[in-house]
């Protein structure tokens, strides 16, 4: 660029004679004060450019297919073709790459209704949380875009939109807006998403930003934050669509921003004007000088669509929460209705589930309760019931109780029948830990509810379904409160039901809560039934908390007296005995000499001293150490 053109802002004269020539004085320069008269320039012209957005958007229309070749200083009001085109803040630095280029590269430049964009078209007036420049983000500036965008009255409004490209149908959608940049660099959200888009490749990128929830909107910002560019993907709610020509049009005009400048239309035309001149491009702008022909994109699958959604959600704030649209409540509905009818395999399943776990309960086989876990078809009508207290649907409520009601009588009389054809009656480890449940047991059904429920909600995490199974453990309390009928047990029996509808009402409650942060029901209409989910929940946690209390009394017993020392007497093995009144602790004692009656005696005053109960009943096994 040897012979050039410097064209400047007349504003500017000061910083142009005292700066600016001084730094180009490598160049043979004609120096041209920019005016309004100024329309265009001589053909081939090697022009540096000191000029506002505004202004070169006044002048570049005119120099489109001259084969000009454009150099940008970074002038104060220039910040949106400074972002465009990588041009950096510091005029020293913006020099050197001008010098350091030999030559420049052709450009493709993006119009709107005609008009020249340098950087950004933004459609809508609630995407500055997605839009911003990756080099001035920041946590403070954040939420400085989060409040502004909340806080207006249309922020994040899903307006309707129709998208028409050259092949392919038109789509009708919804979403809160649209952005459209000519390569990746030019916003945080399409820097976040694709790195393979340049300047010269022919094409522009549109994103369409359909959010669900301002909740998920804001997930996947701050997400963004944290994560490198190279893990980002292409969220759900976000289509993109890579073209060379778009038109979007709208029923009533709605406001965009062109290059941060406000403007109102029902139509907007967006066309790339390929290799329109040579630019010498800035340090912060990746350049393919072998882009080759443009390639198209087309991925709009999970945009909301069909004319019953589109009118539930345009012109409504966007929930702050999820909610399912029409069609995915339908598709989950009919598979929760089918789950909570009876059928001959769930009766099947749940007699050769019980079958199995008191198998394994009487061999102390946790392998096989497991599989009697896995087998369990139990689970299903559950979060059928969920659904139906959740939106009060008392078909579906009777029908889930009815189907659990069936499966539950047919597994006593599975486990009654078994107990009394085994002539086993001792409570070993695996029946003894379904007769006390604790508070920890309703943690587990409260997640295993919310984990079943987001399960069926979502099809593609359904896999996890076992593992829910694994987790609760309907069936072996079943099991083990049919054997205490058998046996004719009580405690068994009351203990082990008791965790049985642990399991049922916290699973109850949990699905019911998620699937309305699912968006599958209204506040108003579920809060009945949370309400009474809530109130059984309540009851049950009382015996729950006393479970609990004295599983944490015993385990602080345990390790009280675990290498206690009375004398040359050393306390191991400390096991306190569930059920048992008075007290029942079992204990090694370790010593070098034989131990005599007092020397217990001896034992038990301190034990009784130490966990402070006046009395204590005593298991002993003597270990003597040579």
């Amino acid at each position: 660029m040897k012979d050039t053109l410097l064209l400047y802002d007349p504003q500017e004269q000061q910083i142009v004679d005292d700066r600016i020539i001084p730094e180009l004085g490598a160049f043979a320069l004609k120096v041209v004060p920019y005016s309004q008269n100024l329309a265009s320039v001589a053909s081939g012209s090697n022009i540096i450019i000191y000029l506002s957005d505004e202004q070169l958007g006044e002048l570049v229309p005119g120099i489109v297919g001259s084969n000009c070749t454009l150099a940008f200083l970074p002038h104060p009001g220039m910040k949106e073709a400074r972002q465009g085109y990588g041009i950096s803040d510091s005029l020293q630095q913006a020099i050197e790459d001008i010098e350091n280029k030999k030559k420049g590269i052709k450009a493709d430049l993006l119009l709107c209704n005609g008009r020249p964009v340098f950087n950004r078209v933004i459609i809508g007036n609630s995407l500055s949380l997605m839009s911003g420049s990756v080099s001035k983000n920041s946590f403070k500036s954040f939420f400085e875009k989060l409040a502004g965008t909340l806080k207006g009255s249309k922020a994040l409004i899903p307006l309707p939109f129709t998208i028409i490209t050259t092949d392919k149908p038109p789509l009708t959608t919804a979403a809160i807006g649209i952005i459209a940049v000519l390569h990746s660099k030019n916003t945080l959200l399409s820097r976040k998403l694709f790195s393979r888009s340049f300047i010269n490749d022919g094409s522009m990128h549109v994103l369409i930003l359909a959010p669900r929830s301002a909740i998920g909107l804001l997930r996947f910002y701050i997400k963004s934050l944290f994560e490198s560019k190279n893990k980002q993907k292409l969220p759900s709610f976000i289509g993109h669509i890579k073209t060379n020509t778009i038109t979007i049009n709208v029923s009533e005009p709605v406001d965009f921003s062109l290059d941060n400048s406000l403007m109102s239309a029902k139509g907007i035309e967006l066309l790339v004007s390929e290799e329109a001149f040579m630019v010498i491009p800035g340090r912060n702008l990746n350049v393919d000088e072998h882009a080759g022909e443009p390639s198209e994109m087309y991925r709009i699958n999970l945009l909301p669509k069909g004319e019953a959604y589109l009118q539930e959600i345009v012109g409504k704030p966007l929930s702050l929460l999820y909610h399912a649209s029409t069609e995915e409540f339908k598709d989950l509905f009919k598979v929760l209705r089918d789950n909570s009818k009876v059928s001959s395999s769930f009766l099947t399943l749940m007699v050769l589930s019980t079958l199995l776990a008191t198998l394994g309960l009487f061999s102390n086989s946790s392998p096989v309760i497991i599989g009697a876990m896995i087998l369990a078809p139990l689970m299903a009508p559950i979060i059928s019931l969920s659904m139906g207290v959740l939106r009060q649907e008392k078909k579906l409520m009777i029908n889930s109780v009815k189907t659990i009601g069936y499966g539950l009588l047919l597994s006593y009389l599975a486990a009654i029948f078994l107990t009394l054809l085994t002539p086993l009656h001792t409570l070993n480890e695996e029946i003894t830990a379904r007769i006390r449940p604790n508070l920890l047991d309703l943690g587990v059904a409260i997640i295993s509810g919310i984990a079943g429920a987001y399960a069926h909600a979502r099809e593609e995490v359904a896999k996890t379904l076992a593992g829910v199974a694994i987790a609760v453990a309907l069936v072996p309390p079943l099991a083990v409160s049919g054997i205490g009928i058998g046996w004719g047990e009580w405690q068994v029996f009351f203990g082990a039901m008791l965790l049985f509808l642990t399991n049922l009402a916290g699973i109850v409650l949990a699905g019911a809560v998620t699937f309305m942060l699912l968006g599958f029901s209204p506040f108003q209409l579920a809060r009945k039934g949370l309400f009474v989910s809530l109130i059984l929940v309540a009851l049950i946690s009382f015996p729950l908390g006393l479970g609990f209390n004295s599983m944490v009394r015993e385990r602080q017993i345990a390790q009280a007296l675990t290498q206690y020392k009375v004398g040359d007497i050393t306390i191991k093995d400390v096991t306190v005995i569930r059920g048992a009144k008075p007290m029942l602790i079992s204990v090694k004692l370790v010593a070098k000499e034989p131990v005599t009656t007092e020397d217990l005696e001896r034992v038990k005053q301190a034990i009784q001293s130490r966990i402070n109960q006046e009395e204590v009943q005593l298991e002993i096994l003597v270990s003597i150490r040579r």
